[in-house]
Parts: structure tokens; C-alpha cells; sequence
């Protein structure tokens, strides 16, 4: 009798498995899977003044790995991604080791001053640092008058590049921060215990301990900032509007296809656009991911 009993209690634990997941998968397939393959299918069409919309199978994607205004914006962003990952990362994590070492006074205030950026929308952050740059009204500017020196050119074309990503690594070097500190907090303390009674100081418990279980942690917030970068969109988009003619549609491969998209009316050569902008995304993770495992491989 007991195993009767047994059996369907067994069984209506089995089902309730898929019944918690159900919420994620219908939400999954009908907020990224449905739309990612409507626009797959609006890659192989094409619209033309005479006839309509037309199959045109991989034409579409031949003409884009062609595109001059693509590649040019793959290869900034790329540029990008090189300059300011570095120096975000690595602030992220003097901040994170600065704050376990526990010896800063207000850590917590502090924590909480470096992560508010994060916190703020990027379409404000990008408009007051707009503002900031701004070689009229903007304060660097006003200041430099004030000195006799020159106004530096923040929103000129060789200077743009530079801007943006401070702009970018002042939002995410909190964001960066707390998932380092986050792991540093898992660390156990004996590994610290054990350091010190080997004679270890600080600093060679930060190199030694400390560096080595935050590779995970490195290694995600390196890939988070690999996506990020090269869907580049906000920051670039509002500049837009104080230094076009530095700033074009075509700037970086998102900003180029949101305009493709909504100021062309090109959607199919946009669907085209996102998808090769995602396989570079998938392509530049993977390598990361790659050369990493290569790396821990003995």
C-alpha cells in the first residue's frame, strides 16, 4: 500500500519540473527565439521599387561583409573594445581588491558611490557628459578659458573615440566592481590564514590568492563587456547630436543598423546587419572563451 502511494506522489514530482519551467520557456520562445527567426527570415528578402519584396536568398549578406560603412564600424568598435575593456576591467578590480582588503574607512559608502553610475540610464549619463564636453558652455571648457589654455576638443574626431569610452567606463566600472568583490568574498579565509603564516603579506596574497580564484570572474565580466561593446548604441546616438559631423549614422554596426532600420526604412539589409553583428559578437566570445581554456590546460 505504501508503494502505491509512493508511485504517484513519485510521478507528480516528475511533472512538476517542466511545470516551473514552462514560465521561462514560453517567455524565451516568444521574446528572443520568435523574433530572432522573423528576422532571419526578413535577411533573405529584399525590397525594391519595382516588384516588391523579392527572395534574394544570401544576397543580402553578401552585400553587407562588402559594406564599407560595416566594416568600418566593426573595426572602430573593435578599437574600442581594445582601448576601454582594459582600463575598466582593471580599475574594476583595484576598487573590488581595495575594498576586501578591508581597509578603507566608509566601505560601504564608498561601494555605493562607485556602483550609482551603474544605476543611472545611460541616455542621461551620455547627455551630461555631452554637456561636460560641450566646447562652448561645457565646465573643461569654460575652465581652460579661465587658465589661457587651449578648450580641449572632447567631441572632435580624434578625440571621440577617447570620450565615449570614459563615458562607458565611468557607467560600468561599479557594475564591473561588485561581481569582482562578489567573488572575492567567496574566497575562503583560510586560504588567507594559511598565506600569512607562510610569511605571505598583502600584496602577495592579492597576486598569489586573490588573482587566481578571480579568473571566473574575470573571464564574465570580459565576456559581458565583449557584448557590450559591440552593441554600442546609446552613448554614440545622443553624441550624435552635438558633433555630426564627427558622429555619422554608420558609426559603430548597432547605431548602423538602427538607422537601416528606422531613418531608411531598409529593414530586410538591417535583419542583415544585426545578424553579422551577432555573429561577430558570438565569434569574438567564443575565441575569449578559447584562448582561456587553452590557457588553464597544463
Amino acid at each position: 500500500m505504501a508503494a502505491t502511494t509512493a508511485a504517484p506522489a513519485k510521478g507528480k514530482r516528475r511533472a512538476a519540473g517542466p511545470l516551473f519551467v514552462a514560465p521561462f520557456m514560453v517567455l524565451f520562445l516568444l521574446l528572443f527565439l520568435a523574433p530572432l527567426g522573423y528576422a532571419a527570415y526578413l535577411s533573405l528578402f529584399q525590397e525594391r521599387l519595382i516588384g516588391g519584396t523579392a527572395f534574394v536568398g544570401l544576397d543580402n549578406y553578401v552585400k553587407a561583409v562588402q559594406d564599407p560603412q560595416l566594416i568600418h564600424g566593426v573595426g572602430r568598435v573593435a578599437l574600442f573594445f581594445v582601448i576601454q575593456v582594459p582600463v575598466m576591467l582593471l580599475l574594476a578590480l583595484l576598487f573590488a581588491l581595495a575594498l576586501d582588503s578591508g581597509l578603507l574607512r566608509l566601505a560601504r559608502v564608498i561601494r555605493l558611490g562607485i556602483f550609482v553610475p551603474y544605476a543611472m540610464p545611460s541616455v542621461v549619463a551620455a547627455l551630461m557628459w555631452g554637456y561636460l564636453y560641450g566646447p562652448d558652455f561645457g565646465p573643461f571648457a569654460q575652465l581652460s578659458r579661465d587658465l589661457d589654455l587651449p578648450v580641449p576638443q572632447f567631441l572632435s574626431e580624434g578625440w571621440m573615440l577617447g570620450s565615449l569610452a570614459n563615458i562607458v567606463t565611468w557607467e560600468f566600472v561599479g557594475y564591473n566592481m561588485i561581481i569582482l568583490y562578489a567573488a572575492l568574498r567567496t574566497i575562503p579565509t583560510e586560504l588567507y590564514e594559511a598565506a600569512a603564516m607562510d610569511g605571505a603579506g598583502a600584496w602577495r596574497i592579492a597576486w598569489s590568492v586573490k588573482l587566481p580564484a578571480l579568473k571566473p570572474a574575470l573571464m564574465l565580466t570580459l565576456l559581458f563587456s565583449v557584448i557590450g561593446s559591440f552593441q554600442l548604441f546609446n552613448e554614440p546616438n545622443l553624441l550624435m547630436k552635438v558633433a555630426p559631423d564627427v558622429i555619422s549614422s554608420s558609426y559603430t554596426a548597432n547605431l548602423y543598423a538602427y538607422s537601416l532600420a528606422f531613418t531608411g526604412q531598409q529593414v530586410n539589409y538591417a535583419a542583415t546587419v544585426s545578424f553579422l553583428l551577432g555573429l561577430v559578437i558570438v565569434i569574438a566570445s567564443y575565441a575569449i572563451l578559447l584562448t582561456a581554456n587553452r590557457r588553464r590546460t597544463p
